[in-house]
């Protein structure tokens, strides 16, 4: 499955032309792009990957490439960017217990598609070796799933589940990490009921109140 950008509704008729001699980028050959690098990433991985390539793949020429990005890294942080984006509204259960657990449901469903189990971990190893990917790749990663966290802890603290002063990046850390490591590290589907009892270990570990 890939990851589709969302777009501008069609301009009516009405609507001013372009300025002469504007490049007008065509939404079907940015697909087509995006398309062939996603199956480059899968074939050869990001340090082969190569813009001629995706070219070739993609049935267009290195120009209508480099048109829309100027290197194969913000061609792949795009392909990540709109991953990360989709389909994570901050949970609203009424309770701790059910924002965690509806929010590793999210994130579990998101950790099976192809971008997270394929894509980031090769990306990952290539952080390993070169610092503009690894910040690049954290700030993509982190920047939607941050605030998230942050609102199911405020929630927390407001319903006086959670103490003043406990850390987002701390309810992160328990959601994704074990969610990461069994379906993109060791690759195993989850049994039954974990998502229910990793719900109850992360509220534990983030100290809830009891009787709250």
């Amino acid at each position: 499955m890939l990851v589709r950008m969302t777009t501008e509704p069609a301009a009516p008729q009405s609507a001013r032309r372009a300025p002469a001699g504007a490049a007008v980028l065509r939404e079907d050959v940015t697909e087509a792009i995006r398309a062939a690098v996603f199956e480059e990433l899968a074939s050869v991985g990001f340090s082969k990957m190569s813009i001629e390539a995706i070219a070739r793949r993609a049935g267009v020429g290195k120009t209508a490439v480099y048109r829309r990005w100027r290197s194969k890294l913000h061609l792949v942080l795009d392909l990540v960017s709109a991953f990360a984006a989709q389909g994570l509204p901050a949970p609203d259960t009424g309770s701790l217990q059910g924002d965690v657990r509806a929010l590793l449901e999210v994130m579990a469903q998101l950790l099976r598609h192809p971008v997270a189990s394929q894509v980031i971990p090769d990306l990952l190893v290539e952080s390993a070796r070169n610092p503009e990917i690894a910040e690049a790749v954290r700030g993509v990663l982190t920047q939607g799933q941050e605030g998230i966290a942050a609102d199911v802890v405020r929630a927390a603290v407001e319903r006086g589940e959670l103490p003043e002063g406990t850390e987002p990046a701390r309810a992160l850390d328990l959601v994704i990490g074990p969610l990461y490591w069994r379906l993109v590290v060791i690759r195993e589907d989850l049994p039954p009921r974990y998502l229910d009892e990793l719900a109850c270990a992360v509220v534990a570990g983030l100290g809830a109140v009891p009787g709250a």
